[in-house]
């Protein structure tokens, strides 16, 4: 049996360490990704963010390390879903604002691109 994945509780969490660990443009991408949608596979995310998978796997696990995601194991998969609810209710409106200012930073980063 696989060893579980540590999630620290969010009650030991600090919002200055969830903000050192989205500072980071992939992370806070990651973010943007799983606001509102399913939990992702890390090969997903990767492919999305157009990183390879095991530096998407680092990005993951300081997410989770942080508290900001949880990942449960499926067979050989890993899913990884934002931990919206708990973070919620231990740290009010932050999701929904680091949501808009990772939408707000990805819309930025599309535009320098195209010039």
């Amino acid at each position: 049996m696989a060893p579980q994945l540590h999630h620290p509780d969010l009650s030991g969490i600090s919002v200055v360490s969830m903000l050192r660990a989205v500072a980071d443009p992939v992370r806070l991408r990651v973010i943007e990704l799983l606001k509102d949608g399913p939990e992702r596979t890390c090969s997903w995310l990767a492919e999305e963010v157009d990183i390879p998978l095991p530096t998407m796997s680092h990005h993951l696990k300081t997410l989770r390390e942080a508290g900001v995601t949880s990942s449960r194991k499926e067979g050989t998969t890993r899913w990884t879903g934002l931990r919206s609810e708990e973070l919620e209710e231990q740290f009010p409106g932050f999701v929904n604002q680091l949501g808009q200012l990772a939408r707000v930073e990805h819309m930025r980063h599309a535009q320098r691109q195209a010039r």
